[in-house]
């Protein structure tokens, strides 16, 4: 009688292990990220796209790369000090540009393009029709000076300068997309001069 007892319960325990074992292998249900998320509104306004930005943003800036080769002074500032951070002198020169392009920078409540301005205007629209498989993102910025909505619109405004020079200079409008941040996003923290005329920015950022 023990050894029937005993064999059952030896047969009970190994049936056991072989469910928990089987419930264990299951394959896990992975569902894909929101697609939407990140997608901001379009603005009407001749056809062109204006977006507002929420939290996430429209793109991971880490994804970003330009085409064409750069020397390794050019590498090496793109490095920042190794701790993610750009250099305040690489900040001024290149903005959030990518790497081949540079920034256009305005005067205060302006949404012109300055003389002084024209000749980066004309490098930045030979590089972008140097890779015409790319996108660029205009990415309009102001000082904190004014209130936030105002300095959205102009922001904007300045997005949609910098694009119209690029369509006259031969760039493709369909590669060209506007964006909006305002005040909402400075590169530069101080509160001087020389960070105000930093801040107001027309940045070029490929996809």
């Amino acid at each position: 009688m023990k050894k029937n007892i005993c064999r059952q319960l030896v047969i009970s325990l190994c049936i056991g292990s072989l469910m928990f074992i089987g419930a264990g292998c299951s394959k896990k249900t992975v569902i894909p990220p929101d697609l939407g998320a990140g997608m901001n509104q379009s603005g009407m306004n001749g056809g062109t796209d204006i977006n507002y930005p929420n939290a996430e943003g429209i793109y991971s800036e880490n994804s970003l790369s330009s085409e064409g080769t750069l020397d390794d002074s050019a590498s090496a500032n793109a490095q920042g000090d190794g701790s993610g951070q750009q250099s305040f002198e690489y900040n001024k020169m290149h903005g959030r540009s990518s790497l081949g392009l540079e920034p256009i920078y305005f005067e205060f409540d302006q949404a012109g393009i300055q003389v002084s301005m024209t000749d980066v205007l004309i490098r930045n629209a030979e590089f972008l029709n140097s890779a015409p498989g790319r996108i660029v993102v205009l990415e309009g910025n102001t000082d904190d000076r004014g209130t936030s909505e105002y300095n959205l619109a102009l922001g904007e405004r300045r997005a949609i300068t910098t694009q119209q020079n690029l369509i006259k200079l031969g760039v493709d409008s369909r590669r060209i997309r506007t964006v909006s941040y305002g005040e909402e996003r400075p590169l530069f923290l101080g509160q001087d001069e020389e960070s105000y005329s930093l801040n107001r920015r027309v940045d070029f950022v490929l996809q």
